[in-house]
């Protein structure tokens, strides 16, 4: 049993990491700042990173997730609990991934801790704390980054009075090929675009590796730092290897952006993320990712609102 549940836990972690991984990075992407396989390296890089501090910067999500106080301490730390928790949710996770769905582990994981305790006897489910500690974050969590989204045009468009956001040529010329051996050439705006992105993914490790790591903690497989070691890693390669359909949903077909629009859509993002992992909050970074994306390009006129229902509706 301990064998098996180690591999599952290990296999949501591949999940996630295949779903999540690159959703930083769709912005720059989307407005050709990097190509694809640069821009994959740099968010697992950044991943990893914020995989690495998530214990000292969410341990509050750790206990969270264990599922104690979700259900009584002693289901929630059963092997069996744990077991069917880790299945439904990377199947899930997987799946989605699969099919090109950018969804939420976070979600996933929630519904993997109600329909177990369901399963085992609905009575034991504490459905006060799921209101109040799970489902209001994640529900607020995207409106609030489409409002700010929406909201941060006119800052945008006072900002352009005052500094040259980027050239007047379009996205693309943002950042160009130097003549000169190929190197890129990159603007302030580029990098400041490239940072933001790295931002997110070190938010999103932070915050969705506790979550995880708690399935191997709950069930005392492993100590604290060498499950976070072990789903930083495991989370890297499911990203290296599966997340380019997910990739061009985000980064493609839910609105075409600028390099100005994916900074302040980054910014939120990672803003919002950290926030809420700083205060054990359990927000989705794809909802918050998505919310912020809709929301700027909501904004400029650009939101392909039928891809939009598709994501919704997966969720």
């Amino acid at each position: 049993m301990q064998w098996l549940l180690f591999a599952t836990a290990l296999f949501i972690a591949f999940s996630n990491g295949a779903n999540d991984n690159f959703k930083g990075f769709a912005t720059v992407w989307g407005s050709n700042t990097l190509s694809y396989r640069r821009a994959l390296a740099l968010a697992t890089l950044a991943t990893a990173l914020g995989s690495l501090l998530s214990l000292l910067l969410a341990d509050g999500l750790v206990q969270q997730f264990s599922g104690k106080g979700l259900v009584p301490d002693n289901l929630a730390s059963a092997p069996e609990f744990i077991l069917s928790v880790s299945c439904g949710a990377g199947l899930t996770v997987f799946i989605a991934t699969r099919l090109g769905l950018p969804v939420s582990t976070t979600h996933a994981l929630i519904g993997g801790l109600i329909g177990a305790g369901i399963g085992h006897s609905p009575a034991l489910v504490n459905f006060d704390k799921l209101l109040n500690t799970f489902l209001l974050p994640l529900l607020l969590s995207p409106l609030l980054a489409g409002l700010i989204g929406v909201c941060s045009l006119p800052l945008l468009q006072l900002l352009r009075g005052t500094v040259q956001l980027a050239p007047a040529s379009g996205p693309s010329a943002a950042l160009g090929e130097s003549e000169q051996g190929g190197t890129p050439a990159f603007s302030w705006l580029s990098q400041l675009h490239i940072a933001s992105a790295m931002a997110i993914c070190f938010a999103r490790g932070v915050n969705d590796t506790p979550k995880l790591a708690a399935l191997m903690i709950a069930a005392q497989l492993v100590s604290a730092q060498q499950s976070i070691g072990l789903i930083a890693a495991t989370m890297a390669l499911g990203g290296w290897l599966f997340a380019h359909k997910v990739a061009k949903t985000m980064s493609q077909k839910v609105s075409q952006m600028d390099q100005g629009q994916g900074v302040r859509a980054n910014l939120i993002t990672a803003a919002l993320v950290l926030f809420a992992s700083k205060f054990g909050l359990p927000v989705s970074t794809t909802h918050v990712a998505i919310g912020s994306i809709a929301g700027v390009g909501a904004s400029a006129g650009t939101l392909n609102w039928p891809t939009l229902r598709n994501v919704l509706l997966s969720w």
